[in-house]
């Protein structure tokens, strides 16, 4: 029976890496190393303040006109 979970494991050193690396090729489970990073969480803090700012409605409208303006 397959199942449709995927599992996403953040190990934090090379040691954690590799006992999972074994473990899943003991129970000959596919798997994928992702080279991508995550977002820089700074970055990510930053939208999501931002986004709550929005929710609050603590923004500034501007007409498209007036972005170029100087």
């Amino acid at each position: 029976m397959k199942t449709e979970n995927t599992f996403i494991i953040h190990p934090e050193t090379i040691e954690q890496e590799n006992a999972l690396k074994a473990f899943v090729k003991a129970l000959k489970m596919k798997f994928e190393v992702a080279k991508e990073k995550p977002y820089d969480p700074e970055f990510v803090v930053k939208i999501q303040e931002s986004r709550q700012q929005a929710k609050e409605g603590k923004t500034v409208k501007m007409a498209l006109d007036d972005i170029w303006k100087e």
